[in-house]
């Protein structure tokens, strides 16, 4: 074999060499991007499972309207009571999303967010305050800038909260729990009823619990305090340890007493879960 043979086989042996790394390194980096795949793969999967079969979900929509243009003053305690109810909700593991002085438009997307993160597993929770009125045997709660002039106004601009309730059941929510501080008179009815009529008996579909600051018909007046009477007792019960149908229970008790039943909230109860508030809660 002369010179110019052994260069060029050589070279040839070093092409073939440089070849091969090249094929090696794509099959190595092709191999690192499928166990990358595999493993996030694996991480959704896993995520999906805790999630599924992990610590239970808390949900709350908490809706505080106070500024009504057709109102002669502010509900001040409406705002007040959202904002301490939704930080104490939170410090009870809920993920709260709160809105104040909100539209119809408001409300409607608000429930539209809360119906899309219901799991299977979750625990809902909503709170208005504000105004409400009955239509239909219906219970509505207004947003503020509803525009009442008769009875069919309030269903066209009023959001049921028996149909939120049933977009929870809907949507798989293991329990369901509504409060609700609306029984005020208003300056919408008067328009067409005689006298404000409260709201309407909210029944409890399956595993829910709700509490309505006065009996079905009946109207209460706001007091002077920062907060609500139904919302101030309530978060005084929320922050012990207990069950949240205690804590309602409690609620509806220590207000009836101190009131010498002039104001009875109404609890009513489907509820089969064991949800617990304060300290055992979680």
């Amino acid at each position: 074999m002369n010179v110019k043979q052994l260069d060029l086989s050589r070279r040839t042996i070093a092409l073939a060499a440089a070849l091969i790394g090249t094929v090696s390194l794509v099959i190595g980096a092709h191999a690192a991007l499928n166990m990358r795949a595999i493993d996030a793969a694996k991480a959704v999967s896993t995520d999906q499972i805790t999630g599924s079969t992990g610590q239970t979900s808390r949900l709350a929509l908490v809706i505080g309207n106070g500024h009504y243009p057709d109102a002669s003053a502010p509900l001040t305690q409406s705002i007040n009571d959202a904002r301490a109810l939704s930080s104490s909700l939170r410090k009870n593991g809920f993920d709260v999303d709160m809105v104040e002085d909100a539209t119809k438009d408001d409300m409607v997307r608000a429930v539209n967010r809360l119906k899309s993160r219901i799991k299977h597993d979750s625990v809902v929770m909503l709170f208005f305050g504000g105004f409400g009125v009955q239509a239909g045997r219906e219970s509505y709660m207004l947003p503020v800038d509803a525009v009442i002039w008769k009875e069919s106004d309030v269903r066209r601009h009023g959001v049921s909260i028996e149909g939120v309730l049933e977009m929870m059941k809907e949507q798989g929510a293991k329990a369901k729990l509504v409060v609700v501080d609306a029984s005020r008179r208003n300056p919408y009815e008067r328009r067409f009823r005689s006298y404000s009529h409260g709201l309407a008996p909210i029944s409890a579909p399956d595993n829910a619990l709700i509490l309505s600051s006065a009996s079905p018909g009946k109207v209460v007046d706001d007091g002077k305090g920062e907060h609500s009477v139904l919302v101030s007792e309530f978060l005084n019960n929320l922050n012990n340890q207990g069950s949240a149908e205690s804590v309602f229970n409690k609620t509806r008790l220590a207000i009836s007493r101190a009131s010498e039943g002039d104001q009875v909230p109404t609890v009513s109860s489907s509820l089969l879960e064991d949800v617990q508030f304060g300290a055992a809660g979680g």
